[in-house]
């Protein structure tokens, strides 16, 4: 048989666009050669196809012995006719002798063509698998097709991920075409295709984020050492830099914090907590609280817990709304955290140990209670518009009227 150019073409086009190798065709459609055969025939055993991948020439035998009486036509020849084919054969031999495509049935060539599809359908479904198996545990993004009960049917370019409720940020609401980015959390391999399923309040979906939109993160020079979520709510990450001319925390805020609100956005205002990574369990503790100021921190590394006391004003930011911000400092640290109040702290005893290791610049957060008749840095009083400490160096008091009213309470005495 000549060189057959349209299947070479067609062969070349599936290649191209459904990521299909040639030689993965060629050996489906010489599979379907050997079912038409065995269709036919009623047997295949005795065939042979043979096929070249660069014209798709090819050729169908049957095997065929030569014997004096022919029994089985399927399977024997007659030596007349093997003489005819050429003269040299003799009884026993084996003659090769060609099968006309055209000689085939209806039927035959029916399941002929449905080998050859359904061989496609497998591979094109391989290379789906392949291709996003390859992407689990990666961020993406994706189009919102539809809802499907509570489910949301998300578009991923050539197949159709599926975001379930338990994966949805709660109060999240999509509308049909809009992007949103999605982690893959897990890539199945089923009879009609890959079944792909995707988060959007995985901790990992952050920590994706962050690598597409800072360098430093991509790159390895800053890690994101540990992170705590309560997706839609408030994000803690610790992170760290291997480089000590780069700031860790700065990195990722970016300039005018662009690069933290970009991901804020895509996460529709969900907060996001960055901290300094410290390898000290006390020191990573503290962090971890932020915003909240931390007095002192005691922790036990074998039992995993933390005892901290925190100024009474900061209690509640050290506790968060519903215990959040304790929550997630918790999660980040590994430790179970027993936060008290300075007052608290007193009256349990447990203030003694290091009450005088209290700095009170730690409480008065910018001298703003060191007005007129209260106590400063060193606890003595601000007269005359100065705070009277000997590391204050002549500092300015928090607001210069405080001095005034001073001088003119002591004249009118």
């Amino acid at each position: 048989m000549s060189s057959n150019n349209e299947l070479l073409e067609a062969l070349n086009i599936l290649e191209r666009e459904k990521n299909i190798s040639k030689e993965t065709l060629l050996e489906a459609i010489e599979n379907s050669l050997v079912t038409a055969c065995k269709n036919h025939f009623g047997t295949s055993e005795n065939v042979k196809v043979t096929m070249n991948p660069q014209t798709c020439e090819y050729h169908v035998f049957q095997e065929k012995t030569v014997v004096e009486q022919v029994e089985d036509p399927v399977e024997q020849i007659s030596l007349v006719n093997a003489k005819m084919v050429d003269s040299k054969y003799e009884i026993g031999d084996i003659v090769n002798v060609e099968i006309q495509s055209k000689e085939f049935g209806r039927i035959a060539t029916q399941n002929a063509k449905n080998v050859i599809l359904q061989k496609i359908r497998e591979e094109e479904r391989k290379v789906l698998y392949n291709q996003y198996y390859s992407m689990e545990k990666d961020v993406v993004t994706g189009v919102v097709q539809r809802y499907i009960g509570r489910n949301v049917s998300v578009n991923l370019g050539k197949v159709d991920a599926i975001l379930t409720e338990n994966e949805q940020v709660r109060g999240e609401v999509f509308q049909p075409t809009e992007r949103i980015k999605v982690y893959i959390l897990e890539v199945k391999d089923t009879s009609k295709g890959p079944k792909i399923l995707v988060s959007r309040t995985h901790p990992e979906l952050v920590k994706r984020l962050f690598e597409s939109e800072v360098t430093e993160v991509r790159e390895g020079i800053v890690e994101i050492k540990a992170i705590a979520r309560e997706a839609g709510s408030r994000t803690k990450i610790a992170v760290w830099s291997n480089d000590p001319d780069v700031d860790p925390v700065g990195a990722c805020v970016g300039m005018n914090g662009a690069r933290v609100n970009a991901i804020v956005n895509e996460l529709r205002g969900e907060k996001i907590d960055i901290i300094t990574w410290n390898e000290n369990p006390a020191m990573m503790i503290e962090n971890a609280l932020s915003p909240a100021k931390v007095i002192s921190v005691i922790a036990d590394a074998e039992e995993k817990s933390a005892k901290v006391i925190v100024p009474d004003y900061q209690l509640s930011l050290a506790i968060g709304k519903e215990g959040q911000n304790a929550r997630l400092a918790a999660r980040l640290t590994g430790f179970k955290i027993d936060i008290k109040s300075e007052t608290q702290a007193r009256e349990s005893g447990d203030f003694m140990d290091y009450e005088s290791e209290y700095e009170d610049d730690e409480y008065y957060e910018d001298d703003e209670y060191a007005e007129d008749g209260e106590y400063t840095e060193d606890g003595e009083y601000a007269e005359d518009g100065y705070a009277e400490d000997a590391d204050a160096e002549g500092e300015y008091a928090e607001e210069s009227e405080i001095a005034d009213e001073t001088d003119t309470e002591n004249e009118e005495e």
